[in-house]
């Protein structure tokens, strides 16, 4: 069987400084036609958007999806909410994670998997101000690091 080939859509990276990503999830999204030709485009910002369970499915809220140029009437409201489409036992194993646990669900990225739009959701536990700190000079001190490598290895 042949590997699924993916192709990255967009990132959210607030939601990599903001929380810790306990676990990850692929999700389909329903979408219509004209909404699909605009994230082709590249016209789609997770940066303030989340996820939520109501009634038992996964709803997408505050992603935006910029209407098609091209498109007339069926156009839709870019900010609308959005149906994710999950297995029913891990819906529910994610609503009792964030009940019990007091974690959220957050959109990590949207990419193509062959050709249909998905949507990596990752069940995450807030960061604080001082873990936001940490993270911070962790990540300048590898970059300062890999920096000083790449300088030894000229001479």
């Amino acid at each position: 069987m042949a590997k699924a080939e993916t192709k990255s859509i967009a990132k959210n990276s607030k939601a990599f400084h903001d929380y810790f990503v306990e676990e990850r999830f692929e999700a389909g999204v329903v979408l219509c036609g004209t909404e699909v030709k605009s994230i082709r485009q590249g016209g789609v910002n997770l940066k303030d958007s989340w996820c939520q369970v109501k009634d038992g499915e996964l709803w997408l809220y505050g992603a935006h999806i910029s209407p098609y140029e091209k498109g007339n009437i069926f156009n839709k409201d870019p900010r609308r909410v959005r149906k994710l489409l999950m297995h029913r036992r891990e819906i529910l194993r994610l609503h009792m994670a964030v009940q019990r646990d007091g974690l959220t669900l957050v959109p990590l990225s949207l990419y193509f998997k062959d050709a249909k739009v998905k949507v990596e959701v990752g069940l995450c536990k807030g960061k604080k101000l001082y873990d936001k700190r940490a993270s911070a000079a962790e990540r300048d001190a590898k970059r300062d690091m890999d920096r000083a490598m790449k300088s030894r290895e000229r001479y």
